[in-house]
């Protein structure tokens, strides 16, 4: 029987780990909104399915695994929200959610049994909707995601175009994972499936973010942007509210229990792929 992956929200992470199923024959439905983005998606040999709109119903029935990318918002998770998800059966659920969860630990480290204390507004509904899913009764898998980046999203535009800044705020850490192993590691779920396990997912290298820019501008043969201090900086409140909470995190149980060789361990190397790729 074809094994059948439905994403709700077929966003950066689903865009990636799509190829990697259908390879091995499955086949992969995403819901979207966007026009521009089912066009993309069929020309991938993605189903696309419009939600709201479309017969979601339909879709689950259909379904063996499912992965839930979509934000929650202050109402909770839109899709629970929707529907009664427990009628239905999977072989697997992995739910993507983020490491804000853990909230500010000062630099230190966090593993998944550290307990959840987020400060962000984003942070609090993540963990809320993480108890919701846990209350489905479904087989599922939570993943708790570093910050992303991949091609296309990266440092080197902005560093081009120099409106790239190096914020400069004292022992500020951030952990990241790119985009090419967040695929392989949910793969590597999907074929050694464990209901109730929690993962993080980052790379080896928590690192300052002026140090990320600073190496992308190196790559680059450009000069270094400008630092600015945080205090005095300009930023959207979303960017400014992921200098709240620092901490490195520990990427320790998808080695040890799902045996992933991390394709890109430092944020150097994953540069050093996005830059590869664009030439």
């Amino acid at each position: 029987m074809t094994k059948k992956l439905l994403c709700i929200g077929y966003g950066f992470s689903a865009r990636a780990l799509a190829p990697l199923l259908m390879q091995q024959g499955w086949a992969v439905t995403g819901t979207t909104r966007s026009a521009m983005r089912t066009e993309q998606m069929q020309a991938d040999g993605v189903a696309a399915l419009h939600w709201p709109g479309d017969d979601l119903h339909r879709a689950l029935s259909k379904a063996t695994h499912l992965l839930i990318s979509a934000a929650p918002t202050a109402n909770g998770d839109p899709l629970l929200n929707a529907i009664p998800i427990k009628q239905y059966e999977f072989d697997w659920v992995g739910y993507l959610s983020t490491t804000g969860v853990y909230g500010n630990h000062n630099g230190d480290w966090v593993d998944e049994a550290t307990v959840l204390n987020p400060t962000t507004e984003r942070g609090k509904l993540r963990k809320s909707a993480e108890r919701a899913w846990e209350n489905s009764n479904l087989p599922l898998h939570i993943f708790r995601l570093a910050g992303i980046y991949g091609p296309g999203r990266g440092p080197f535009s902005k560093v081009r175009n120099g409106t790239a800044r190096r914020i400069i705020k004292a022992d500020q850490m951030f952990s990241r994972i790119h985009v090419d192993d967040i695929a392989q590691i949910l793969a590597a779920s999907i074929h050694a499936p464990r209901p109730g396990a929690i993962y993080n997912l980052c790379d080896d290298d928590p690192a300052p973010p002026q140090d990320v820019i600073s190496h992308a501008a190196t790559l680059l043969g450009l000069p270094l942007p400008p630092m600015v201090d945080f205090e005095i900086a300009e930023m959207t409140p979303m960017a400014k509210s992921f200098y709240a909470e620092n901490k490195r995190v520990s990427n320790d149980l998808i080695k040890s229990e799902l045996g992933v060789k991390l394709l890109y361990p430092t944020y150097k190397s994953g540069l050093q792929n996005l830059l590869d790729r664009e030439n």
